[in-house]
């Protein structure tokens, strides 16, 4: 494949996660996102296309709206990017040869997006909203329908309400101090999207970086033991870092025991 088209991947995903930045904000003044025109957060006005090309505008605009001169939140060019990054691993990882894809990669594609969405959510506001992680199962169970056979289906069902349980119980030992409900939620959807044993592979990775992390914070004085820290983004990253590295860091673990 060359790096033509690797390119247009990556603006693809630009213009993704443009529109899930849309989704993230409009979540959270319960507004619609779709058929509805962008505007600056501060001032309210519309923006025209020229304000709403991925990076560039943020670039060329020095980070401030055009209008009222106040500042742009680096949110907007990072989830561009990282989306963009997402989308390119995503086609080499699984290596896609267009225009030939199955719907086994095309379930993980539209998945994605809801993953970037609760990262990005849970991090700023510590909940993950219903609206994004119901349909995300909706979909998962819909794709597992179509592409596996009974037992496959059992299999990841396994998957995920082993993993649901697993942090159904810690929320309940710990009364909800430990984990919250969209954690459980978050977990089903990992294991449909994963399965077995690639689920471990998250669960290990998200609980690792959940740990040096959260000990780092503390080490520097931005959190104390007692502070709420959301356990959505570190599930998230290891359920990426599971769907393209998932079987090779099993056979890393497994080497060293």
């Amino acid at each position: 494949m060359t790096m033509i088209i690797y390119l247009f991947i990556f603006i693809f995903g630009l213009i993704i996660g443009s529109f899930l930045n849309c989704v993230i904000f409009r979540i959270e003044k319960n507004e619609k996102f779709l058929f509805s025109r962008s505007y600056c957060p501060n001032c309210k006005h519309q923006l025209n296309w020229r304000d709403l090309i991925p990076i560039f505008s943020f670039l060329f605009l020095k980070g401030k709206c055009r209008y009222c001169k106040k500042k742009i939140s680096i949110q907007y060019p990072l989830v561009e990017i990282f989306t963009g990054i997402l989308f390119v691993l995503f086609v080499l990882f699984f290596e896609i040869r267009f225009p030939i894809i199955d719907i086994r990669e095309i379930g993980f594609l539209i998945i994605i997006p809801f993953l970037v969405v609760i990262f990005v959510y849970d991090l700023k506001h510590f909940i993950i909203p219903d609206k994004v992680i119901y349909p995300a199962i909706v979909i998962a169970l819909i794709y597992n329908l179509q592409r596996c056979d009974l037992l496959g289906r059992s299999h990841l069902l396994f998957s995920a309400l082993g993993a649901a349980a697993f942090f159904g119980a810690i929320v309940l030992i710990s009364r909800g101090k430990w984990m919250g409900i969209g954690d459980i939620k978050l977990a089903f959807l990992m294991g449909l999207v994963l399965g077995f044993p690639n689920i471990l592979a998250a669960l290990f990775l998200a609980f690792f970086l959940g740990a040096i992390i959260g000990i780092g914070l503390i080490i520097f004085n931005r959190k104390t033991l007692k502070s709420e820290v959301p356990f959505g983004p570190f599930l998230v990253t290891g359920t990426l870092a599971a769907l393209f590295w998932g079987e090779a860091i099993i056979n890393w673990y497994l080497n060293l025991i």
